[in-house]
């Protein structure tokens, strides 16, 4: 119990101390003009392909999981270093990076050498939940961009879609994040889409799911490893461009596409399922929760005050 309690201290430390130096109007005189900014491009970018909202919303769950809210994700491999970009959870799967740097150009336009890549990922990802009708929140910044990035901390830091409903607690946890947290989170899957690699073991070998769903999946998901392999299908069947809890209903019918999705939902009175009803038949609370959880994650273990810089190029150290 001493221990638990000695972990809990220490959870709170690594969060609340330096979140605490975060606040909503961060930019308001140094870069008055930097929301308009920011959700401009965003905007035109999910016109130009409604899929980048969901790319831009996973890129900043991606960054704040391996060692906090940096932006160290956005770096590309240099002669000291060997980057994120190719770890295994994101190796030809996270993607938006050529938004980001048109992003940070106007941003540059407007008030240079003042917004890091690390807050303006956090804007992006609120503006992409926003703009495809989802809920709104006051995004939280300050925060400063890493001069490093980790393969292996990438690698060992982001559950991966075969990950088992301890597993994915056990990693919510350890960055702060509640069981409850790592459902609304899981939320985010309303909208978005998965490669064949993804799901394949899934819709193959599990009976915890709709029969007709599975089949369906097949038809553009070959069952032989490296056919069809980046062949996408949406994570929520019902309604994939649109921010809603549909997800969570997809749960209850055992239409989850990817395993760890499922697994929040066994319909057995599992730790999880009453969450996941809850949410399936409550918008309102799925929103408000959504959007609390939201900047929860954002306060992981942030760089602030002297720690870090500001990059003027997202990719690549001043």
């Amino acid at each position: 119990m001493a221990s638990f309690c000695t972990l809990a201290i220490v959870l709170v430390f690594l969060i609340g101390s330096s979140s605490a130096q975060l606040s909503t109007d961060y930019y308001s005189k140094s870069c008055p003009n930097l929301f308009t900014t920011v959700k401009s491009v965003v905007r035109s970018a999910i016109q130009n392909e409604a899929r980048m909202g969901a790319s831009l919303l996973r890129l900043f769950f991606h960054d704040c999981f391996v060692n906090g809210c940096d932006g160290s994700i956005l770096l590309d491999d240099t002669s000291s270093f060997t980057g994120e970009k190719t770890a295994l959870p994101n190796r030809n799967s996270v993607r938006g990076f050529n938004v980001v740097d048109n992003i940070k150009s106007a941003v540059e336009k407007v008030c240079p050498n003042v917004v890091s890549c690390a807050d303006i990922l956090a804007v992006a990802s609120r503006d992409s939940v926003v703009i495809l009708g989802g809920p709104d929140w006051k995004v939280k910044m300050g925060r400063r961009d890493s001069r490093t990035a980790s393969l292996a901390a990438a690698n060992n830091s982001i559950p991966p879609p075969t990950s088992n409903l301890n597993t994915l607690i056990s990693s919510f946890n350890s960055l702060g994040l509640s069981t409850k947290d790592l459902v609304v989170l899981s939320g985010s899957h309303t909208i978005g889409q998965a490669r064949c690699t993804s799901f394949r073991a899934r819709i193959y070998n599990e009976t915890n799911l709709d029969t007709s769903f599975a089949q369906t999946r097949r038809g553009n998901c070959p069952r032989a490893a490296g056919a069809g392999d980046n062949n996408l299908a949406p994570l929520d069947v019902q309604t994939p461009a649109s921010f809603d809890n549909n997800y969570f209903k997809n749960l209850v019918s055992r239409r989850g596409l990817l395993h760890s999705d499922q697994q929040l939902f066994s319909g057995g009175g599992g730790r999880t399922d009453s969450i996941v009803r809850s949410y399936s038949s409550d918008s309102a609370t799925f929103r408000s929760d959504f959007a609390a959880a939201m900047i929860k994650m954002g306060d992981i273990k942030p760089l602030t005050g002297s720690n870090g810089e500001i990059r003027k190029n997202c990719r690549i150290l001043n």
